[in-house]
């Protein structure tokens, strides 16, 4: 094959690549209109020859621009003509065939300047674009509105904003708005990966499916979701198991959104994160096995908000760049303690920006051993607050217990200090 090609002349082979691709969307146009009575546009013969028409105008004009953009018009013209007569005939009538036979004289143009690949892509993408019509036309019925606009924050944040804000310092904090962003980003990303199994798996799953993907949403928010359902229910041990799951959870998030962005910090809290995300889903999922006396199995009713809100997003960004200025405050005025301090106070609410904050302090204003304390600290604080959450909105049996496995979950998130400190 390889003695073949070689004595093939160059154009021989672009020829046959252009006559196999463009065969190939003729081939599936054809087989579409198989068996319809009503008037339909090229086959396996009309879409090779517009394929040949792009390549031989790109050949005859030297591959300049314009030759190949008049007879894109002329071929565009000659299609107008198709539609006019699909639409007289049927009153209705899609344009799908005339834009496959548009791209066709492009790939034969593309051919002709050695773009291979590219042409290659676009004609699979288009087959496949044809042939998953009924699939990708359903998505309309099983994706609503606000799923798209939620998916369109999405890009607003990673694709449209992130790539103008500025990557460089600025002020006697060392800000960097990029780096700044991209946080908001990767922590958005994370929640909203969540957000969408969620919603995926919706009515699908029990307790302890909705504490695992609700820990990696947010565990706080989901011990909040758990202990109100628990008041309803029988279940002291299912309960307080999948609240412990989620907070389990919650440090193989941290795992995950501390390795983004601080390496340093990684090699140090990795280990120690990693094995309290699994003792805790482990020791959580055993606590759901033990009777509680009643049975029964329970369908998930927790709906996620949107994590993707702007506001929100802007509010996080906020509360990052204060945690940044406040730690480097701390540290120059108070020392070592006030970022222990305020580790343990920043339990008290979302520790995400505190946490972030300190993979940007670590090694510039802080030490990497003290940014490491105060991030163990300031889990271990949230993970007694969830418990004091739980013990206030559960019934006292379902709070009481998960207080204490809670409590002793921070415990076993202070145990590596002792490796740090000393």
């Amino acid at each position: 094959m390889t003695d073949l090609y070689r004595m093939m002349p160059p154009d021989a082979v672009k020829i046959l690549l252009v006559l196999f691709l463009s065969f190939l969307m003729g081939l599936e146009r054809e087989e579409h209109h198989a068996g319809g009575d009503t008037y339909s546009f090229g086959g396996v013969r009309t879409f090779p020859l517009i394929g040949l028409i792009g390549y031989s105008v790109a050949l005859f004009s030297g591959g300049q621009a314009l030759p190949v953009t008049l007879g894109l018009a002329v071929v565009g013209a000659f299609l107008t003509l198709s539609y006019r007569h699909k639409l007289s005939a049927s009153g209705k009538a899609g344009v799908t065939s005339e834009m496959s036979a548009l791209s066709t004289y492009l790939v034969g143009a593309l051919v002709y300047r050695d773009q291979l690949w590219i042409a290659t892509t676009i004609t699979v993408a288009g087959v496949l674009l044809l042939e998953l019509k009924t699939a990708l036309e359903g998505l309309t019925t099983r994706i609503a509105p606000e799923e798209i606009l939620t998916f369109t924050k999405f890009l607003v944040l990673t694709a449209v904003i992130l790539p103008v804000v500025p990557d460089q310092t600025f002020g006697p904090f060392q800000i960097n708005p990029f780096r700044s962003w991209l946080v908001v980003v990767a922590v958005s990303a994370v929640s909203y990966g969540s957000y969408l199994v969620q919603k995926a798996t919706r009515g699908q799953g029990g307790v302890i499916v909705a504490a695992t993907l609700g820990g990696a949403y947010s565990s706080t928010v989901t011990t909040l979701v758990l202990a109100r359902r628990a008041k309803q229910e029988d279940r002291p041990h299912l309960f307080s198991g999948g609240i412990l799951i989620a907070s389990g959870v919650m440090y193989a998030r941290l795992v995950l959104l501390v390795t983004l962005f601080n390496r340093s910090l990684t090699q140090t809290l990795a280990a120690p994160f990693l094995v309290l995300a699994v003792g805790g889903i482990a020791a959580g999922w055993i606590w759901t096995r033990v009777p509680d006396g009643t049975s029964g199995g329970f369908q998930r009713k927790f709906e996620p908000k949107n994590p993707l809100e702007l506001r929100a997003a802007f509010l996080f960004g906020a509360l990052f760049l204060a945690m940044i200025v406040a730690t480097h405050l701390v540290v120059t005025y108070l020392g070592q303690a006030g970022a222990y301090t305020l580790a343990g106070l920043m339990g008290v609410t979302d520790v995400d920006p505190f946490i972030m904050g300190m993979t940007q302090s670590a090694g510039r204003a802080t030490t990497l051993s003290v940014a490491s304390t105060a991030i163990l600290i300031a889990a271990a604080s949230n993970n007694v607050v969830k418990g004091i959450y739980a013990f206030t909105l559960c019934d006292r049996k379902t709070g009481l217990q998960s207080l204490v496995l809670l409590v002793l979950l921070a415990v076993a998130g202070l145990v590596p200090l002792f490796w740090l400190l000393g």
